[in-house]
């Protein structure tokens, strides 16, 4: 059922990548990676804008899903996807919601489980926008570019390519997190400190 849906998408080429986007990031349990690589494999040249759409459409969805999850709860996932993969989504999101969206960005698990949980844990929607953003542009850019320069050659290097992002893109953006976290309670320490001297100082 989900594959004729998928072709059904694909006969309106980029408006097809579009509404396949906005509903990865709300329900559909099929990623739009798929249609991304299969009408990049038939025009190349439109890769980028493609990927573009893919994009647009995936951020317009990140709020529905959200808010999907702040009304109806994690509950609604279990009808339509794999257990494991929502356990092993909480269980990101409880250590640290921050890598968890930039972690789902790249894992086979589907996106939606993550705005999805981000508003039923009352994760902060303006940090989903922001985090989902910059992973999703990293993962349909990269897939873009690939297929741009590469034509349909692109097609057997996507797993290999999706992979090495995992390894490499995913720590990089952990360590900025970190260093920013390091930096904010730095700052806030510093700050803190200061109250205490100013509320310890004899007044005349």
């Amino acid at each position: 059922m989900f594959q004729k849906i998928i072709d059904f998408l694909e006969n309106f080429g980029v408006w097809g990548l579009f509404i396949h986007s906005i509903a990865d990031a709300i329900i559909f349990p099929v990623p739009a990676f798929f249609t991304q690589v299969s009408l990049s494999v038939v025009n190349p040249s439109s890769a980028i804008w493609l990927a573009t759409a893919g994009f647009i459409g995936c951020l317009l969805g990140t709020p529905v899903g959200y808010y999907i999850g702040k009304v109806l709860g994690k509950s609604i996932l279990y009808r339509f996807l794999k257990k494991e993969w929502i356990d092993s989504a909480t269980n990101l999101f409880k250590k640290n919601g921050e890598a968890a969206i930039l972690i789902g960005s790249f894992t086979p698990i589907p996106f939606k489980v993550f705005t999805i949980l981000s508003g039923s844990l009352a994760f902060p929607l303006w940090k989903l926008i922001v985090y989902a953003a910059i992973g999703r542009a990293i993962k349909f850019y990269a897939i873009g570019l690939l297929f741009y320069y590469y034509g349909r050659a692109a097609k057997g290097m996507v797993h290999e390519v999706s992979t090495y992002i995992f390894l490499i893109g995913v720590p990089v953006l952990i360590i900025g997190l970190l260093i920013k976290r390091k930096y904010g309670k730095k700052k806030q320490e510093a700050e803190s400190g200061q109250n205490v001297t100013l509320d310890s100082t004899p007044s005349e």
